[in-house]
Protein backbone atom coordinates (compact mmCIF):
# COMPACT_ATOMS: atom_id res chain seq x y z
CA UNK A 1 0.00 0.00 0.00
CA UNK A 2 1.12 3.32 -1.36
CA UNK A 3 0.84 5.99 2.06
CA UNK A 4 1.93 8.99 3.36
CA UNK A 5 4.93 8.38 5.97
CA UNK A 6 4.36 8.45 9.81
CA UNK A 7 6.53 9.51 12.30
CA UNK A 8 6.86 6.11 13.39
CA UNK A 9 7.88 4.61 10.03
CA UNK A 10 11.25 7.15 10.05
CA UNK A 11 13.82 4.70 11.51
CA UNK A 12 13.10 2.72 8.62
CA UNK A 13 13.20 4.75 6.22
CA UNK A 14 16.46 5.91 7.60
CA UNK A 15 18.07 2.20 7.54
CA UNK A 16 16.67 2.16 3.44
CA UNK A 17 18.30 5.44 2.71
CA UNK A 18 21.24 4.71 4.69
CA UNK A 19 21.54 1.37 2.89
CA UNK A 20 21.34 3.43 -0.51
CA UNK A 21 23.78 6.29 0.24
CA UNK A 22 26.57 3.89 1.37
CA UNK A 23 26.35 2.16 -2.49
CA UNK A 24 26.43 6.12 -3.18
CA UNK A 25 22.68 5.96 -5.09
CA UNK A 26 21.46 8.73 -3.47
CA UNK A 27 21.75 11.50 -0.36
CA UNK A 28 22.17 10.12 3.52
CA UNK A 29 19.86 11.83 5.43
CA UNK A 30 19.92 11.98 9.15
CA UNK A 31 17.67 10.93 11.64
CA UNK A 32 16.94 14.69 12.28
CA UNK A 33 16.68 15.58 9.00
CA UNK A 34 13.83 13.06 8.28
CA UNK A 35 11.77 13.29 11.00
CA UNK A 36 11.25 16.99 10.10
CA UNK A 37 10.37 16.38 6.73
CA UNK A 38 8.47 13.07 7.40
CA UNK A 39 5.42 15.21 6.07
CA UNK A 40 7.15 15.16 2.89
CA UNK A 41 7.63 11.78 2.48
CA UNK A 42 5.40 8.75 0.81
CA UNK A 43 6.13 5.20 1.43
CA UNK A 44 5.46 1.54 0.69
CA UNK A 45 4.15 -0.79 2.95
CA UNK A 46 4.58 -4.60 2.55
CA UNK A 47 1.73 -6.78 2.96
CA UNK A 48 3.67 -8.10 5.97
CA UNK A 49 3.90 -3.93 7.48
CA UNK A 50 7.20 -3.51 6.13
CA UNK A 51 8.41 -0.37 5.22
CA UNK A 52 9.87 -0.93 1.49
CA UNK A 53 9.94 1.89 -0.36
CA UNK A 54 10.32 5.78 0.22
CA UNK A 55 10.06 8.93 -2.14
CA UNK A 56 9.82 12.41 -0.97
CA UNK A 57 8.46 15.59 -2.56
CA UNK A 58 10.65 18.93 -1.59
CA UNK A 59 8.95 21.98 -1.84
CA UNK A 60 11.68 24.43 -3.24
CA UNK A 61 9.21 27.38 -3.98
CA UNK A 62 6.14 28.55 -5.12
CA UNK A 63 5.92 26.55 -8.66
CA UNK A 64 8.94 23.72 -8.27
CA UNK A 65 9.84 20.66 -5.88
CA UNK A 66 12.23 17.97 -6.18
CA UNK A 67 11.57 14.47 -5.97
CA UNK A 68 14.41 13.06 -3.93
CA UNK A 69 15.15 9.93 -1.32
CA UNK A 70 13.59 7.39 -4.13
CA UNK A 71 14.61 4.54 -2.41
CA UNK A 72 13.07 0.47 -2.77
CA UNK A 73 14.44 -2.29 -0.90
CA UNK A 74 15.87 -5.41 -3.51
CA UNK A 75 13.23 -7.29 -2.65
CA UNK A 76 10.86 -5.50 -3.81
CA UNK A 77 12.08 -4.16 -6.86
CA UNK A 78 11.03 -4.49 -10.35
CA UNK A 79 7.76 -4.71 -9.03
CA UNK A 80 6.72 -1.03 -10.30
CA UNK A 81 7.17 0.62 -6.73
CA UNK A 82 8.86 3.20 -7.19
CA UNK A 83 7.46 4.37 -9.89
CA UNK A 84 4.05 3.90 -7.53
CA UNK A 85 5.73 5.92 -5.55
CA UNK A 86 6.81 8.70 -7.95
CA UNK A 87 3.41 8.89 -9.51
CA UNK A 88 2.05 9.77 -5.88
CA UNK A 89 4.47 12.49 -5.61
CA UNK A 90 3.70 13.55 -9.44
CA UNK A 91 -0.28 13.76 -8.24
CA UNK A 92 0.47 15.54 -5.04
CA UNK A 93 2.01 18.25 -6.63
CA UNK A 94 -0.17 19.07 -8.97
CA UNK A 95 -2.58 19.20 -6.19
CA UNK A 96 -0.36 21.57 -4.38
CA UNK A 97 -0.20 23.69 -7.60
CA UNK A 98 3.75 22.96 -8.34
CA UNK A 99 4.41 23.52 -12.60
CA UNK A 100 7.92 21.75 -12.39
CA UNK A 101 9.60 19.05 -10.82
CA UNK A 102 13.25 17.98 -10.87
CA UNK A 103 15.52 15.88 -9.65
CA UNK A 104 19.02 15.01 -9.34
CA UNK A 105 19.90 11.07 -9.64
CA UNK A 106 22.31 8.52 -10.97
CA UNK A 107 19.02 6.78 -12.55
CA UNK A 108 18.55 8.68 -15.54
CA UNK A 109 16.80 6.04 -17.50
CA UNK A 110 14.14 5.14 -14.76
CA UNK A 111 13.20 8.79 -14.66
CA UNK A 112 13.27 9.27 -18.38
CA UNK A 113 10.28 6.52 -18.60
CA UNK A 114 8.40 8.54 -16.44
CA UNK A 115 8.59 11.51 -18.35
CA UNK A 116 11.33 13.13 -16.97
CA UNK A 117 14.08 14.96 -19.35
CA UNK A 118 17.68 16.00 -19.12
CA UNK A 119 18.15 19.95 -18.08
CA UNK A 120 21.73 21.25 -17.34
CA UNK A 121 21.88 21.34 -13.83
CA UNK A 122 23.43 25.14 -14.13
CA UNK A 123 19.32 25.68 -15.83
CA UNK A 124 17.95 25.12 -12.30
CA UNK A 125 18.01 27.49 -9.02
CA UNK A 126 21.26 27.52 -7.25
CA UNK A 127 19.35 26.98 -4.12
CA UNK A 128 18.53 23.13 -5.33
CA UNK A 129 21.76 22.57 -4.45
CA UNK A 130 21.84 23.63 -0.54
CA UNK A 131 21.75 19.65 0.13
CA UNK A 132 24.51 18.99 -2.12
CA UNK A 133 27.22 20.61 -0.25
CA UNK A 134 27.01 17.50 2.29
CA UNK A 135 27.98 15.44 -0.87
CA UNK A 136 31.28 13.64 -0.57
CA UNK A 137 30.99 14.57 -4.45
CA UNK A 138 30.33 17.51 -4.76
CA UNK A 139 31.49 19.56 -6.74
CA UNK A 140 34.20 18.05 -8.83
CA UNK A 141 33.14 14.65 -8.67
CA UNK A 142 29.14 14.66 -8.89
CA UNK A 143 27.92 12.09 -10.87
CA UNK A 144 24.09 12.88 -10.90
CA UNK A 145 22.04 14.55 -13.74
CA UNK A 146 19.32 16.56 -13.48
CA UNK A 147 16.19 15.51 -15.10
CA UNK A 148 12.58 17.78 -15.19
CA UNK A 149 9.16 17.57 -15.31
CA UNK A 150 6.84 19.88 -16.38
CA UNK A 151 3.29 19.17 -14.81
CA UNK A 152 1.47 22.84 -15.39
Amino acid sequence: MIRKARTADVVEIHKMLWHFARSEKLLARSLSQLYTTVRDMTVYEDDNGLIAGCCTLHIVDEYLAEIRSLAVLASHQRQGMGRRLVEECISEARKLGIRRLFTLTVEVEFFQRLGFRLEEKDDLPHKVWWDCRHCAKYPDYCDESALVLDIA
